[in-house]
């Protein structure tokens, strides 16, 4: 399965300059937030595949123009073509305002939450968030720092992938695309990045 990951930036090649054969054989596109709704309308079009996403610190605007012909999975454990998939958005809390802003205890009562439709699908295969784990990937400022519950999701069920956001590439800092922790590769979708599942 090609999995499309997007995050954060609209990619050129999608936005300004599409061209449909940038598409071609990708089964799935993930979302992982900060995204115009309006980009994420024009690329569900013309995909041949669902768009699933979650929402980034910055996605207040969703919830006036939702990003039509696409999936939110936020809080959800969503199955497609039989790959699990946990969608986890929004950053850690770095502001009194926010919608999609949480405390680390937030994050952890998030995650309690889905406990029942995680034991009934024998755990999941995608971790699909905004933010990256604690340690893992984030940044030193507070707005940058990851979540720790999404180290215990993947020390507990050992996802094949997590794909998260908000890390800019560009930030001009020494950020990697691609990690590991333990069986669980790590990717930072910022505009965009092509995988096989």
């Amino acid at each position: 399965m090609k999995i499309l990951a997007l995050s954060d930036h609209e990619c050129p090649w999608l936005w300004d300059y599409l061209d449909r054969r940038r598409l071609e054989g990708v089964d799935l596109i993930l979302s992982c937030g900060d995204l115009k709704p309006q980009y994420l309308s024009f690329v569900v079009t013309f995909a041949h595949c669902p768009v699933l996403y979650v929402h980034g610190n910055h996605d207040d605007r969703y919830a006036q123009t939702p990003p039509e012909g696409c999936i939110c999975i936020e809080d959800k454990l969503y199955v497609h073509q039989g790959v699990r998939i946990l969608g986890l958005g929004g950053s850690v809390r770095y502001k009194p305002q926010g919608e999609h802003q949480y405390t680390q205890q937030q994050m952890d009562r998030r995650v309690r939450r889905r406990w029942l439709d995680l034991r009934r699908k024998d755990g999941f295969d995608i971790l699909l968030a905004h933010a990256p784990a604690l340690g893992l990937n984030d940044g030193e400022d507070l707005c940058h720092t990851g979540f720790d519950a999404f180290n215990g999701l993947m020390d507990k069920y050992k996802p094949r992938y997590f794909i998260h956001g908000h890390m800019h590439m560009n930030y001009g800092q020494d950020v990697p695309r691609r990690a590991a922790y333990g069986e669980t590769q790590v990717i930072n979708a910022y505009e965009s990045y092509l995988f096989d599942y």
